[in-house]
């Protein structure tokens, strides 16, 4: 009764804004339920995991974003707003979502992602993307499309530190990341030449 009792109230602590420093954990989060189902249903969000989510909303671009929801991530939650309510949705603990967009000539300053008004120069643009640890280890290799954003997404280990390398027509780039609790989830600083 007592868990029953600190999930909800942590619930009701996340709906009005408020957090804790405290990082949720698979056991301390619950299912979407209640109030948290309910805003996610009034977003069309209903039924999806934060995977599924952060994938539908990261590959919007243009007159297909919400205009009513806000939608950052963050290291270790996904975090909703809608001018009357916020919500925070757990992140994997084994995985890290960075969005990355590369650029030739414009750019925006960028810390924790927005998925819902992040916008990138290069749209639906054919790449090749590496992902190299600190310890020469491989962690992505693969073409990838960016999104109508201008972002590609990568789900990389937790923890790890290394170099993003992008080639796209001839063109180059590389630029460090790390995947920690103080990482950047919004890498905007990857230029080719």
């Amino acid at each position: 009764m007592k868990r029953l009792a600190a999930l909800i109230g942590a619930l009701v602590l996340v709906l009005a804004g408020c957090s804790s420093t405290d990082t949720p954990t698979d056991t301390d989060v619950p299912a979407a339920t209640g109030a948290q189902a309910q805003f996610l249903d009034a977003h069309g969000l209903a039924g999806m995991e934060v995977e599924e989510i952060i994938d539908h909303l990261d590959r919007l671009g243009g007159a297909d974003r919400p205009t009513d929801l806000m939608a950052s991530i963050r290291p270790d939650e996904l975090v909703f707003s809608d001018g009357q309510q916020e919500l925070a949705v757990a992140m994997p603990q084994d995985r890290f979502y960075l969005s990355v967009a590369p650029y030739v000539d414009q750019t925006h300053e960028c810390f924790y992602h927005s998925l819902t008004t992040c916008q990138g120069e290069l749209t639906d643009q054919d790449l090749d993307v590496r992902v190299v640890n600190n310890d020469g280890e491989v962690l992505l290799e693969e073409e990838m499309t960016t999104f109508d954003n201008g972002f590609v997404g990568l789900w990389l280990p937790r923890d790890v530190q290394g170099t993003i390398e992008v080639n796209v027509d001839g063109l180059t780039g590389a630029t460090n990341f790390a995947t920690t609790d103080e990482g950047a989830t919004c890498l905007t600083t990857l230029q080719l030449t």
